[in-house]
């Protein structure tokens, strides 16, 4: 597999006019216009068409993960604003957090920085009709980000507390603060699992009705957990992609979305979204690396592993294998673990044919994923984009990219 280290970002620019970018979303999720392309065809049409272009065999791939809210506000006595905007938690994983009753630790950004002294912040929330008091202390700095442990009083859920207090976090270059509807258009129909910071937004164009027209084509759907961070946000600055640290996300997937891969490679397995793209390659990856270490203790995918890990040509479904027998050993029907993976071209699929995404923005590491998949054609395609009035990024439209099957 070639090295993407030496890519120059400056060839996945594109010109993106600020007036292109959806700063809300439209009235229908499932009547967003659809970019199809297939091999040299690019076609349009509406997104509530999607069951009908996928090929009869289908697997699609969704992440469940739901975006909460973050963006937590602190009044102090002088007048001054204290932003604390939640990354994860600190020393236990996502769910368990989110069940404290007390207390818990999170590595947070804290926008106004300087103004926070060092006393604990505290605000009153109103829950259930009873007045709850909130604290976050600050505690030691982590790069460029804190921990803060936050503690209450009345026994309430820190699920329950954040999702009271805090407000839902949009996209920087959306330029504008949340309103109401976006605690609705902001998250898929099928969010489930709280932990994200920024939606899976190639699903935001899914419905109820969509759903079942799958379901009546006979089109496998299966459902993966992957907590998407602020740093998907994050710009390559540096001229080439060796000198680009690639964000970490946390991943959770269960042995039976693990046997339904299995059970379903020989069908026609489309990713909706990159966030999936990436756990799902990331679960391949832990099987090669079991494969040379057996006795590793968690799951770690490292942005270079697929450049550098001598994979043997090993097959989907032996890495699929091996990740279920470390599972088996362990005595758990769940997975959970980080990837820092870099898909860039150069890297070779080794699960999925085709992606459902949005269009995403320039020098991205999001772009390169896409380019991965459709090489240079990913030009053409943005390029009719920009020529027949498709709106872009998370609120915009989106493409269905499909592909000859290759899989090792």
């Amino acid at each position: 597999m070639n090295n993407p280290k030496t890519i120059a970002i400056a060839d996945y620019d594109y010109p993106l006019p600020e007036e292109r970018i959806a700063k809300f979303p439209i009235e229908q999720r499932d009547r967003s216009k659809l970019l199809v392309c297939c091999g040299d065809e690019i076609s349009e049409t509406q997104f509530f068409h999607l069951p009908d272009l996928l090929p009869a065999n289908s697997l699609l791939l969704f992440n469940d993960t739901k975006v909460i809210h973050a963006r937590l506000f602190f009044q102090k006595t002088t007048g001054s604003t204290i932003e604390i905007f939640c990354l994860e938690p600190f020393g236990m994983p996502v769910a368990q957090s989110f069940e404290q009753r007390e207390s818990c630790t999170w590595t947070c950004f804290i926008g106004n920085n300087r103004k926070w002294k060092g006393d604990p912040l505290t605000r009153t929330l109103h829950l259930g009709g009873r007045s709850v008091i909130l604290t976050a202390a600050r505690g030691e700095a982590v790069g460029n980000a804190w921990r803060v442990e936050f503690a209450w009083d009345g026994g309430a859920s820190f699920a329950e507390i954040i999702d009271q207090a805090g407000v839902i976090p949009l996209p920087p270059y959306l330029n504008r603060e949340a309103v109401q509807s976006d605690n609705e258009r902001y998250q898929t129909v099928y969010a489930l699992h709280q932990g994200s910071v920024a939606a899976p937004t190639a699903g935001l164009h899914f419905t109820p009705e969509v759903f079942e027209n799958l379901r009546s084509r006979g089109i496998a759907t299966d459902f993966i957990t992957l907590h998407v961070g602020a740093g998907t946000f994050k710009p390559v600055s540096t001229p080439t992609i060796g000198g680009h640290e690639m964000h970490v996300e946390r991943i959770e997937i269960s042995r039976s979305n693990i046997e339904c891969l299995l059970s379903l490679l020989d069908h026609t397995i489309i990713p909706v979204g990159t966030t999936t793209v990436r756990t799902i390659e990331s679960v391949y990856w832990f099987g090669v690396k079991l494969s040379q270490n057996p006795a590793l203790e968690s799951m770690h995918v490292l942005q270079w592993d697929p450049y550098e890990l001598d994979t043997a040509a090993l097959p989907a479904a032996e890495a699929f294998r091996l990740v279920l027998e470390w599972m088996d050993r362990r005595g758990t029907d769940h997975l959970f673990g980080d990837t820092q993976l870099l898909i860039a071209p150069g890297y070779r699929y080794r699960v999925i044919d085709g992606l459902v995404t949005n269009f995403h923005q320039p020098k991205s590491t999001l772009l390169l994923l896409v380019s991965a998949l459709i090489g240079e054609q990913w030009r053409a395609c943005y390029r009719y984009a920009l020529d027949h009035g498709f709106r872009f990024l998370s609120y915009g439209d989106s493409c269905l990219f499909l592909r000859p099957r290759s899989r090792g």
